[in-house]
């Protein structure tokens, strides 16, 4: 009986000491910060069109990677050079100008609408209010990536 109590009161503490460990490796990050990368052999072509078109200022770059931020510097957006020597090989493939779409937002949609295509910048998806109250317009970057400018409705 002693053999049985010893036993139960190991495993109890054992299973304790499990749970309080994994409780302890599952707490989720508290800040987080993430960019989005894109492979791409345009890269210059990338840096002139988000410079002047969406007013992005780089914040680093060299002869295989660019990193550029939003004029309020919120958020960056990476562009890496494919089948660059110094990569692993999930770093290396070019991205297929399919399935990916960035979003950004706007204080006044039509006003950026108007600069944009003043640059005659080609609109992809002509401005236009959608039934759930956003206001957005798209356009294509030269590596093939559709962008959404959007000003969002108020949340009710």
């Amino acid at each position: 009986m002693k053999r049985i109590i010893l036993v139960i009161g190991v495993a109890v503490g054992v299973i304790s000491m499990l749970v309080s460990f994994s409780a302890k490796s599952q707490t989720p990050v508290k800040s987080m910060k993430m960019n989005a990368g894109i492979i791409t052999k345009q890269l210059k072509e990338s840096k002139t069109f988000y410079e002047r078109v969406l007013n992005f200022g780089v914040t680093f770059e060299n002869d295989f990677y660019l990193l550029m931020h939003t004029p309020d510097h919120s958020a960056e957006l990476s562009f890496l050079l494919p089948d660059h020597p110094t990569q692993q090989p999930v770093f290396q493939k070019p991205f297929a100008g399919r399935g990916i779409y960035l979003t950004i937002e706007v204080a006044d949609v039509d006003a950026e609408f108007r600069r944009i295509k003043a640059l005659g910048i080609p609109i992809a998806i002509d401005i236009r209010n959608e039934e759930w109250g956003d206001r957005h317009f798209a356009i294509v970057v030269p590596n093939g990536i559709g962008i959404d400018i959007v000003t969002y409705a108020p949340q009710k």
